[in-house]
């Protein structure tokens, strides 16, 4: 997502909230100091909505930069997060893949710890009215707009043959986020683009058609780091630089062992940390005592990269243990993961055929 489209094909992520203190869209509240309180943690009344696509396997990147975050939502607001398979169309053109993938990603959504009492979690293409969403907005979008789009311009630069889909990916976007009437859409800061787009789908529809959408905002997600791969590039499926959630794990001791480092020799006080690689990713998923005490071995000397990065491995390996145990559980009962995408998909489509409504009738389509 953001600046990088090829980014975007495993971790596409819209954690979009909406502020509601009544009933319907007329409850919405559209002061500066409710976008405060969301930023200070108060999230009472938000609809959170996210996304990601399948298109492989998800890795640790997908996890902090995705799924953490969304987990930590659904406990302190109303969640919707889906599987966006739509968009994996313009990337993946298998469709025995597609349906595995799908599969697989929900068995990794629910394992990590999403809860479907809490959170709504359905399939993109079960709610299909947003693609009729994104026709309507499409009628409206000037090219111009689409051509600035660092990421299709990214895509076509790595040789991914041009497509409509591709090249019309954000209009999409844009009908993911205004479908729910999203008001605050905290993103990271190369996901800003989108949600710039969509405003100005979003603004350009209303001066033509009527109030019909919420203008959304943008809340920059500093938090959310670029999640350094084993070649130090951000970590991505495009790149062949990813460490799964889930594996052989002799496969991935190996992955995680290959991380480059310099070749500073063992016994040296080590210099450069904080732009290691496997220092980065081992502080996510270690304690604040255990990193300062690891930085303080580096420091003095003794402790090569390759001790750190047998830690790493320990660390990651530990942190996953509960998600693996919940992930074969999962896996042995697939139509409860079924029924579980059905059951959200029935919670979200009235929210969806509402907003969809509204535009058709501002159009002039139906009676």
């Amino acid at each position: 997502m953001g600046s990088r489209l090829s980014e975007f094909k495993l971790n596409f992520v819209l954690l979009i909230a909406l502020m509601r203190i009544g009933q319907g869209s007329a409850g919405f509240c559209h002061t500066r100091a409710c976008i405060e309180c969301g930023r200070s943690g108060n999230l009472a009344g938000m609809r959170i909505l996210s996304g990601i696509q399948p298109s492989g396997a998800l890795h640790i990147g997908n996890y902090w930069g995705m799924i953490s975050p969304a987990i930590e939502l659904q406990e302190r607001g109303e969640a919707f997060y889906f599987i966006a398979d739509y968009h994996a169309l313009t990337s993946l053109h298998d469709p025995v893949a597609i349906r595995r993938h799908t599969r697989e990603v929900a068995l990794d959504f629910l394992a990590c710890g999403l809860d479907p009492t809490r959170a709504t979690f359905f399939r993109q293409s079960d709610v299909p009215e947003v693609a009729e969403l994104a026709w309507l907005l499409s009628v409206v979008t000037p090219m111009s707009l689409l051509e600035k789009c660092h990421s299709y311009k990214d895509k076509i630069a790595k040789g991914i043959p041009p497509s409509h889909g591709l090249f019309a990916y954000p209009v999409l976007m844009a009908a993911d986020i205004l479908i729910y009437e999203s008001e605050i859409v905290p993103v990271g800061r190369d996901q800003k683009q989108h949600v710039e787009v969509a405003r100005d789908i979003a603004a350009k529809f209303n001066a033509q058609f009527g109030e019909v959408f919420r203008i959304p905002e943008p809340e920059i997600r500093d938090a959310v780091a670029t999640i350094p791969g084993v070649d130090g590039q951000k970590m991505s499926k495009s790149y062949d630089n990813t460490i799964e959630i889930f594996g052989d794990e002799k496969a991935l001791r190996k992955r995680v062992m290959s991380i480059k480092t310099d070749s500073q020799p063992l016994e040296a006080p080590k210099t450069g940390i904080e732009e290691n690689v496997a220092w980065q990713l081992f502080r996510l998923f270690v304690p604040a005592h255990e990193s300062a005490k690891m930085l303080i071995k580096l420091r003095a000397g003794g402790t090569g990269w390759g001790d750190l990065k047998a830690a790493l491995f320990d660390a990651y390996w530990n942190y996953f243990t509960r998600a693996r145990k919940n992930r074969a559980g999962l896996a042995a009962d697939p139509e409860e993961v079924e029924r579980i995408l059905r059951q959200g998909a029935a919670r979200a489509r009235p929210i969806a055929r509402a907003t969809l409504a509204r535009a058709r009738q501002s159009v002039g389509l139906g009676p």
